[in-house]
C-alpha cells in the first residue's frame, strides 16, 4: 500500500475482485498520467527555451515526490498524511511551474487527486488554488494571457474534478451493492439453515402426534378391554362353584393382567418420553448450543412441562422469530448471555427471549417506524400478528432487552387426557 494509492485501496478493502480490479485500474491510470504529463513538461519546457537541465530537475523532483508517494509503505495511512503529501506534491509543483510555465500541465493530476483524496469542500478550495497558479503562470513567465490560458483550465479542471468526485460515488455505489449482496448470500444461507432446522422440527412434530395418537387409541381400546375381560373374569370365578370354571377364569384373569401389563409398557413407551421433548424445544436448544459454541455467549432455555404439543404454523413462526431475535443479539447487543423461555400461557403460547447487552431507546424505535434499520423487529411483528399474536419489546441503554412473542392455540380434549 502507498501514500497515493491508500485513499481508494483502502476504501476498497472490503469490496469483491471487480471492485478492487477498477481501484488498481485506476490506480494505474493515475501513475501513467503523472509520467505522461511530466514528460511532456520537461519536453515543452525546454522547446520554449527553459535550460535543459533546469527543466529536467524540475520535472525529476516532480516524479520523485509522485513515486515516493508510490513506494513508501504505509499500513495504516492517515488522512493527515495523505493530505500531507498531496499538498507536498502540490508545492513541488508549484516549484516546477516557476521554472517553466509548461508544467501547468501537471495540473489536471492535481484536480483528479483533489477529488478523490479530500472532503468535497477542502477539495474545490485546492482546486481554486491550483487554477490560480496555472492562470498566473503565464502572466509570470510571458508577461501576457489570453482567453485559452483562463477557460481551457477552468473547463479541464471542473471536468477532472467532476470526473474523480463521480469515479468515488461509483466505486461506493459498487461497494454498497457488493456488501448487499454479501447481505442477501448470508441471508439465503441463514434460510437455508432455518429450513432444515423447521424441517426437522415438522418430522419430530409429526412423528411426536403420531405416537402420541397411537398410544391412545391403544390405551382407549385394547387396555380398556383387557381390563373388562380382567374385571369380568375375576367376578365369575367368585360367584361359580365349579372348580374347573374357576380355573379357567382365573387363568383368563392373569392372562388379561399380563395383557394389560404389557399393553401399559407399550404406551409408556410411545408416548411420556417422547412427549418431554418436543420437536420446537429441540430446535430452539439445538440453535442456542450452537450460537453458544460460535460466539461464547452462555445461553439457557427453559420449557414449562404443561407445553403442548402445538400446531405446526405456530411452531414455524416461534422458530424463526428466535432465530431473528438471537441474530439481532449477536450483531447489535454486545451481549454475554441469552435466556430463552418457553411458557404455556393457557390458551396462548410465549417465547420470552432475554439478554444482558447495550439494550436500545424503545420509543425512538417505535417512532421511526418502517423507517427504522431493525427490520428484523418489524418483520417479527407482522409475522406474529398474521397468526394473531404479537410481540412486546422491552429494552433501555446499558439494561439489556427483552422481547416476547405470544401466539394463541386451541387445546384439544386429547391435548388434555
Amino acid at each position: 500500500m502507498s501514500l497515493v494509492s491508500s485513499p481508494l485501496s483502502h476504501a476498497g478493502q472490503t469490496r469483491g475482485a471487480s471492485a478492487q480490479n477498477t481501484v488498481r485500474a485506476m490506480e494505474l491510470g493515475q501513475h501513467v498520467m503523472a509520467a505522461s504529463l511530466t514528460s511532456v513538461g520537461v519536453v515543452r519546457a525546454i522547446g520554449m527555451g527553459t535550460e535543459a537541465a533546469a527543466a529536467i530537475i524540475a520535472g525529476v523532483a516532480v516524479g520523485t515526490w509522485h513515486v515516493a508517494g508510490v513506494i513508501l509503505p504505509s499500513r495504516s495511512p492517515t488522512s493527515r498524511s495523505v493530505v500531507g503529501w498531496l499538498i507536498g506534491f502540490a508545492l513541488v509543483w508549484a516549484a516546477a511551474v516557476a521554472v517553466s510555465a509548461e508544467f501547468v500541465w501537471l495540473s489536471f493530476l492535481l484536480w483528479l487527486l483533489a477529488g478523490h483524496l479530500l472532503p468535497l469542500r477542502w477539495g474545490l478550495a485546492f482546486s481554486g488554488v491550483v487554477f490560480g497558479v496555472v492562470v498566473a503562470a503565464p502572466i509570470l513567465h510571458y508577461q501576457t494571457s489570453s482567453y485559452a490560458d483562463v477557460f481551457g483550465p477552468l473547463i479541464g479542471g471542473v471536468f477532472a474534478f467532476g470526473i474523480s468526485r463521480g469515479y468515488l460515488q461509483l466505486l461506493h455505489d459498487a461497494a454498497e451493492r457488493e456488501r448487499l449482496v454479501a447481505s442477501l448470500t448470508k441471508a439465503h444461507e441463514e434460510t437455508s439453515e432455518l429450513q432444515d432446522e423447521l424441517a426437522l422440527a415438522q418430522r419430530h412434530s409429526g412423528a411426536i402426534a403420531e405416537r402420541t395418537r397411537i398410544s391412545r387409541d391403544i390405551h382407549d381400546t385394547i387396555a380398556q378391554s383387557l381390563s373388562s375381560i380382567r374385571l369380568v373374569s375375576h367376578a365369575e370365578a367368585a360367584r361359580t362353584s365349579d372348580p374347573v370354571a374357576a380355573r379357567t377364569l382365573g387363568q383368563v384373569e392373569a392372562l388379561a393382567g399380563d395383557g394389560l401389563a404389557d399393553v401399559r409398557r407399550i404406551i409408556s413407551a410411545l408416548a411420556p418420553a417422547e412427549l418431554e421433548d418436543d420437536a420446537l424445544a429441540s430446535a430452539l436448544r439445538r440453535m442456542l448450543e450452537r450460537v453458544s459454541k460460535e460466539t461464547g455467549l452462555q445461553t439457557e432455555l427453559h420449557v414449562d412441562d404443561t407445553l403442548p404439543i402445538l400446531p405446526t404454523d405456530v411452531e414455524v413462526a416461534l422458530l424463526r422469530t428466535a432465530q431473528s431475535a438471537v441474530g439481532n443479539v449477536r450483531q447489535h447487543a454486545s451481549a454475554t448471555r441469552i435466556d430463552m423461555s418457553l411458557i404455556d400461557a393457557d390458551d396462548s403460547v410465549r417465547l420470552d427471549i432475554v439478554d444482558d447487552g447495550i439494550g436500545f431507546d424503545v420509543t425512538a424505535w417505535e417512532q421511526a417506524g418502517d423507517a427504522s434499520s431493525s427490520y428484523g423487529l418489524w418483520f417479527m411483528r407482522s409475522r406474529l400478528r398474521e397468526l394473531g399474536g404479537g410481540l412486546d419489546i422491552e429494552s433501555a441503554a446499558g439494561e439489556g432487552s427483552a422481547v416476547s412473542a405470544h401466539l394463541p392455540i386451541h387445546r384439544t380434549s386429547q391435548e388434555n387426557p
